[in-house]
Formats: structure tokens, sequence, C-alpha cells
């Protein structure tokens, strides 16, 4: 049996595999490709993350937060609400930080 391969960013590489070795390849393909939405969501909550906790000093209880910063931080962290798709996750669109 013969599989054509891409190793990374390279040329195709036409592969002789058992079929042991080509249904294990599936497999590993499929459990990338099934993990897409887990990992992109990931990016996006560090990206969300880091954004919350250059406003976190705003939080303290020495501080008094705006409306508009408050608004921006639960925007922050309903980001990933409803999102079901790779494509949904890629088409976020951060919200605005506001003066604090």
């Amino acid at each position: 049996m013969k599989k054509v391969t891409v190793i990374g960013l390279g040329t195709p590489v036409i592969e002789d595999m058992t079929s042991e070795e080509l249904a294990l390849k599936q497999a590993e393909e499929k459990a990338w490709n099934d993990g897409a939405l887990d990992r992109a969501l990931d990016n996006l909550r560090q990206k969300r993350n880091n954004l919350l906790t250059q406003t976190d000093y705003l939080a303290l209880s020495d501080q008094t937060m705006n409306a508009e910063m408050t608004t921006y931080r639960q925007a922050l962290r309903d980001i990933t609400n409803g999102l079901t798709t790779v494509e949904e996750v890629e088409a976020v669109v951060f919200p605005e930080r506001p003066e604090a």
C-alpha cells in the first residue's frame, strides 16, 4: 500500500506502508484534526487571559474601576461562549480596551 505524506513544509514523499501502519497514521491524523477546536480555544484563552492580566490591577480593592473597563473585562471573559468551530474561534475580534 502507498500513501502520499507531506513532511513539514517540504515536498510530498511517497511512503510504502502496511495496512496496519496506514491505519495507525490515519488514526493519528484523525486525533490531531479532532483536537483542532480545543487547540484553537486554548490559544484564544491564552490571549484573553493575557489581556485580563493587563487590567487586573484595576480590580484591586483600592482601585475604582469605571463602567467601560468593567464591560471590557466582562466581554473578555465571555469571548469563548458559544464557539463551536475553529472558524468561529479564528473570526473572534477582541474588544478595544478603554482608557483606565
